[in-house]
C-alpha cells in the first residue's frame, strides 16, 4: 500500500490534488464531447489503484467518468442480459455446427466445422471475462462492439467494482478470455478427428492455436489482455 504523507501525496503516486485535478479535467472534457486523451485520467486511476483509501474515495467517481467516456466511443452497446444471452446462444450455435459436421464428408464437413469453430472463438472470449469476473467480484454494465475495425464483442466493466476487487483477481479476469481462446482450437482437435475431417483440416486447428499463442507473446503482452494481466499483477505485488 502507498503511504499517505503529510504533504498530501501518496508515496509512489500522484499528489492527491493532482488526482482531483485530473478527474475534474476528464469530467469537463467528456462533458464537452471529447475523450479522455490528455486529461491525466488514467495515471490518476493508476495512483488510486494502489491505495485502498483512495479506492474508497474515488471509485464511484472514476466509474462514472469511465462510463461516460465509454458511451461516447463504443460503436454499439447491448444491455448486459441480452448480450449475455446472445453470447451463450453463439456458443451453443458453434457447438451445434461442430456437431452438424459429423455426418458430412469432405469440404462441406470442413466448412461447417470451421464455422462452428469461428462462432466459438467469437462468443467465448468476452463470455469468459464476464463469468470469471463475476465469480471474482467484478460487475459488468453491458456488452459492446468497439468499432467496425474491431467487431469482436466485448463486455464493459463496472469500474467501481473493478477498483474494489483485489488486483490479483482483476489480473485473472483479464487473462481468462485469452486463456479460453487459446484452449478452443486444441480442444477441438479431437472433435475434428472424430468428424473424419481431412488431415490438413485437423492440422489447421493446431497451427491456428500455435499462431494465436505466438500472437499473444508478440502482441497481446504489450497491448491487450496479457498487458492488462501484467499491469494488474504489478499492482498485486506492490499492494
Amino acid at each position: 500500500m502507498r503511504l499517505h504523507l503529510r504533504d498530501g501525496t501518496y508515496r509512489g503516486g500522484m499528489e492527491s490534488s493532482s488526482i482531483e485535478r485530473a478527474l475534474a479535467t476528464a469530467d469537463a472534457q467528456i462533458a464537452s464531447g471529447h475523450g479522455l486523451a490528455g486529461t491525466g485520467f488514467w495515471p490518476a486511476v493508476a495512483s488510486v489503484k494502489s491505495n485502498s483509501e483512495l479506492v474508497e474515495r474515488y471509485a464511484d467517481r472514476i466509474a462514472a467518468i469511465d462510463q461516460d467516456a465509454f458511451a461516447r466511443w463504443a460503436l454499439l452497446t447491448i444491455p448486459k442480459g441480452l448480450g449475455t444471452a446472445l453470447a451463450f446462444l453463439g456458443t451453443a450455435a458453434g457447438l451445434a455446427l461442430v456437431g452438424a459436421s459429423y455426418p458430412l464428408d469432405g469440404l462441406p464437413a470442413v466448412v461447417v466445422f470451421y464455422l462452428g469453430f469461428g462462432a466459438l472463438l467469437a462468443s467465448t472470449h468476452a463470455l469468459a471475462h464476464l463469468v470469471v469476473g463475476q465469480i471474482l467480484g467484478i460487475r459488468f454494465t453491458s456488452w459492446f462492439v468497439a468499432s467496425l475495425a474491431r467487431p469482436q464483442p466485448g463486455v464493459k466493466i463496472d469500474y467501481a467494482s473493478y477498483l474494489r476487487t483485489p488486483a490479483r483477481r482483476r489480473a485473472w479476469m483479464h487473462a481468462s478470455g485469452a486463456i479460453v481462446t487459446k484452449i478452443i482450437p486444441f480442444a477441438l482437435i479431437g472433435g475434428a478427428v472424430a468428424a473424419n475431417l481431412p488431415t490438413w483440416a485437423v492440422l489447421g486447428l493446431a497451427l491456428i492455436g500455435i499462431a494465436m499463442i505466438v500472437t499473444d507473446v508478440v502482441w497481446s503482452t504489450t497491448s491487450s489482455d496479457w498487458m492488462k494481466f501484467r499491469r494488474e499483477m504489478k499492482f498485486a505485488q506492490t499492494s
